[in-house]
Formats: structure tokens, sequence, C-alpha cells
């Protein structure tokens, strides 16, 4: 018996953490399991690396712009005539030379907008005057993504045999949509109305374009 003792006391030290445990002295094996499983899952945590990183969208390459468009300066070629005496700032009736000219700002600030079907009624003869149906005067401006004009200072009024006309100069300069090069031209708009004569409609004795002479202007120096 007291070898057998002094076994059970060895068993018992060989199991702990070099703590000699008195022979009389209880021990809950499964506390100290649960125990030891908290250590090591807290360990764990601890040590646990994320290796995830969080990944950015690319960040987007704006598209480089095109150049601006820059329509020859008044005076030079390609550009409107330098007249140095300023536009009236009166008030001016729809009949007048500058009504006239009110007409082709109208024009070409509706072709800007892309405003193609009124556009092509301000020319004569509900837009036939144009040369072409609704669909043909669209199909003029569609390969371009930007359109512009400058409007000059109008002529005067061509007076004779109950017809009025006047001639307005006038800039454009565009942006093609293919390649995005501009396109600059220069010319004059005419426009033409009935006089004051009894039985005229009062759409005749409107401001209505008649024709446009627009050439490509001389390249810049």
């Amino acid at each position: 018996m007291r070898h057998l003792a002094a076994f059970s006391l060895l068993l018992v030290a060989g199991c702990s953490s070099g703590t000699v445990v008195p022979a009389n002295t209880s021990v809950d094996i499964n506390a100290a399991a649960v125990e030891a499983q908290g250590s090591v899952d807290a360990y764990a945590a601890n040590s646990a690396v994320d290796n995830t990183m969080p990944v950015s969208a690319p960040t987007p390459v704006p598209a480089s712009s095109p150049p601006p468009l820059t329509p020859p300066a008044p005076g030079t070629p390609g550009g409107l005539p330098d007249d140095r005496s300023p536009v009236s700032e009166a008030p001016f009736t729809a009949d007048s030379a500058q009504g006239a000219a009110d007409v082709v700002q109208h024009y070409y600030a509706l072709l800007t907008e892309g405003k193609y079907s009124q556009a092509r009624l301000l020319w004569a003869d509900d837009g036939k005057a144009s040369g072409s149906d609704a669909a043909g005067f669209a199909a003029r401006f569609a390969k371009y993504s930007e359109y512009h004009a400058n409007i000059g200072a109008p002529g005067d009024v061509d007076a004779g045999a109950g017809q009025r006309y006047v001639t307005v100069p006038v800039q454009v300069y565009a942006r093609l949509k293919q390649g995005g090069g501009g396109e600059y031209q220069i010319g004059s708009v005419t426009l033409h109305r009935t006089a004051d004569i009894d039985g005229a409609a009062a759409a005749q004795k409107s401001w209505h374009i008649r024709s446009i002479d627009l050439k490509p202007a001389p390249a810049k120096p």
C-alpha cells in the first residue's frame, strides 16, 4: 500500500503544470479543461491577422477636353468686318434692318440648341427656301457636336418694287463629331420681306431668310 500511494502522488504531479498537488487535494478536470480552452481561444483571437486589404476602385482617367473653338477676330481674315461704330441700343421695329439681324440671331440660336425644325421655319416659303424638308434640313447638322455663330451689323435695307432685302454678315464656328476638330465659315445671310402694301399677309411682311452664303474661313497663320 505504501508503494501504491507514492505512485498516485507521482501521477498527479506529472499531470500538473509543475506544481505538486497534495494527495488529499481534489482537482476538477472539466473546469481546468474549459479554462485552458478559453485561454487558447483568447490567444487565437489576439494573434489573428486580417490579411484582407480594402480594394479601392481605380480612379477614372478624365477624357481630355478638345481645345476651345476660337473663331478669327473681327478685322482679321475669316473674321467679321471690324465695324468700329457701336450698334444702336435704341428700340427697333421688326421691319427694320436691326429686326432682320434679330431674326438671324434667333435662327442660329435655334441651331445651337438643336431645334432644327423651328430654325427651318425662319426660311421663306414656310421653310421651302432652305432647299430641304425637315428631315433633310436636320441631317445637314448631324455631323456637328457644337454649332455657333457671331452676327455682324446689318446693312441698309434695299427697297424696290414692293420688296425689301437686307444682308447680315455672319461668322459660323462649329465642332465636328468625327475627330472633334473645328470648322470655321464666313459669309452672309440675305433676308426678304414684302413691303407694307395692300393685300400682303402679316407673314409676308415679316423678315425671312432667303439665302445663306457661307465659305470656309481662311486658315489661321
